[in-house]
């Protein structure tokens, strides 16, 4: 057991009988590629999430999965839809439009940027080569999950979460995160886990999952899920 605090996520994907940390489950096709990462670390390129660049946009890079640090990104799929469903609620915020915290998710925060470069987003990170988005990252060790800035207590009216590890330690601890960041008067919630965690984020954040199911670029072993704590309707495959 990795005795260090934890690296980020988008990706510790893997699940156990006994809810305990364990080294995440890969499909064989995610252990082949395992080889070609490795040799990629030798000649690192980063990867971006734009399409087509004006002068009036800002392309924001991401930077190559570490497989040391059991880092595994969205599809480009899963981030699109999960990043036009947030500028969706930021949208449809009252007072106008809002800020959102993602929690463990540098992917979804790359496909926002990209997509709307004015978008008020704040990334949670373990990973410090992060810290290249400048006052957009903010630190984040799941170990000590209220241990944030002040300024961003209650300050978010979207938070999008994807904890580091599926246990239910981590999933309660990043509850803790969740709760300090959102909205007092209304926030929407998403969670992006395992399956397996399902009865753990209907009781500590009162989510269901929705029918659309997310997806990485490296093909990983255990079924993952979206998890609400509002109907989006239509959207998203709709609460099941």
């Amino acid at each position: 057991m990795n005795l260090h605090p934890p690296p980020p996520s988008d990706r510790d994907y893997y699940a156990d009988a006994d809810d305990s940390d364990s080294p995440p489950t890969l499909s064989p096709y995610a252990l082949e590629a395992l080889k070609q990462f490795l040799h990629e670390q030798n000649h690192p390129t980063p990867t971006t999430t734009g399409s087509s660049e004006t002068d009036d946009d800002v392309v924001v890079s991401l930077v190559n999965e570490d497989w040391r640090m059991s880092q595994f990104w969205y599809s480009p799929e899963t981030a699109g839809i999960v990043a036009k469903e947030v500028l969706y609620l930021l949208d449809s915020v009252e007072s106008g439009r809002g800020s959102v915290a993602c929690v463990s998710c540098p992917t979804l925060f790359a496909y926002l940027k990209n997509l709307d470069s004015h978008v008020s987003a704040r990334l949670l990170e373990y990973d410090k080569r992060f810290e290249q988005y400048g006052y957009d990252f903010t630190y984040y060790d799941y170990n000590q999950p209220v241990e944030l800035p002040q300024e961003l207590q209650h300050a978010f009216q979207v938070v999008v979460a994807d904890p580091p590890y599926l246990s239910g330690e981590c999933l309660k601890k990043v509850a803790q995160t969740i709760d300090f960041l959102a909205n007092r008067e209304k926030a929407y919630v998403l969670l992006l886990t395992g399956e397996v965690q399902s009865e753990k984020a209907a009781k500590l954040l009162g989510l269901r999952p929705c029918g659309f199911r997310p997806e990485h670029s490296s093909k990983l072993g255990n079924e993952f899920r979206l998890f609400t704590n509002y109907d989006p309707e239509n959207r998203l495959g709709g609460w099941e």
